[in-house]
């Protein structure tokens, strides 16, 4: 019986990651759109691993026995997620380790640590409590108006706990590799989180320095370089700076109803009461 249960999450699981058409909707459409689509199906599993795992290897469900060989695989399973989590959260660590080695600064009244290399690199390290990282080679390279729209870009990164956020769906994303649609989903999040700290900086200093810090970046770093920032991708670039001088959009604000639809992954946990 667990055995059709696993089989059954993950053809649904399948079935929607299968389901995809293009993006060109409102931001919060993208958002809710994008978030059910990356996170219900694995959280249908997950639930399912967990039902599985509270029934245990004996007994029976709906008139059938259970066993131990899909109690053994899910234990299995949820053990190499473990893993996965554990070696982000090391590689995560050890960038923090490495970047609060860098001397602290003061730029333009912000603490910052100072990156001693010539590419081009402004970004949040850590997780909840985030710091901001900038290299020596960005500060010689953009005005002092062209950085204030950075640190406005990354103060947005730092409001919205992008970092913490993005580091567990990461984790979600390095585990669901071979889900259909999983790297495209992940790409429509990553431009969505930049949209979205572009608007947040674009309510408090001028978009088009924003849109011209961009394009200076981008003219600057070289597309094969290992640091060019994922986030100024000539896709993504162009909807950045369409969205910088369009008619600015509200910014999405995720609310508990965005979630209802997830408490439908919860049902496998409703099978519980019917083993015994």
């Amino acid at each position: 019986m667990h055995l059709m249960m696993i089989f059954t999450a993950l053809t649904v699981a399948w079935w929607l990651r299968s389901f995809l058409t293009d993006f060109e909707n409102s931001w919060s459409m993208r958002w809710r759109r994008s978030l059910f689509l990356f996170l219900f199906p694995p959280l249908l599993i997950f639930m399912t691993a967990i039902a599985i795992l509270c029934m245990g290897p004996q007994g029976k469900m709906g008139g059938m026995y259970t066993g131990w060989f899909s109690y053994v695989l899910t234990l299995i399973c949820l053990v190499i997620v473990d893993i996965v989590c554990f070696k982000l959260a090391f590689g995560g660590w050890q960038s923090v380790k490495s970047v609060r080695n860098c001397p602290l600064v003061n730029i333009k009244g912000k603490q910052v640590r100072l990156l001693n290399t010539e590419a081009l690199f402004a970004g949040q390290i850590g997780f909840w409590q985030s710091e901001l990282a900038i290299s020596q080679g960005l500060l010689e390279t953009l005005s002092p108006k062209h950085l204030e729209t950075v640190f406005a870009h990354e103060q947005g990164h730092y409001h919205y706990r992008d970092t913490f956020w993005f580091f567990w769906l990461g984790w979600v994303r390095s585990c669901t590799a071979w889900l259909p649609n999983t790297d495209v989903l992940w790409q429509e999040l990553l431009i969505l989180r930049e949209l979205r700290a572009d608007a947040y900086a674009a309510s408090r200093v001028d978009p088009l320095l924003l849109a011209e810090s961009l394009l200076l970046v981008v003219s600057t770093t070289p597309m094969s370089s290992e640091i060019f920032c994922a986030a100024l991708g000539s896709d993504r670039l162009e909807q950045r700076i369409e969205a910088l001088l369009a008619q600015p959009e509200p910014t999405p604000e995720l609310n508990f109803q965005n979630w209802n639809g997830f408490l439908l992954a919860f049902l496998p946990l409703v099978s519980v009461i019917f083993h015994k």
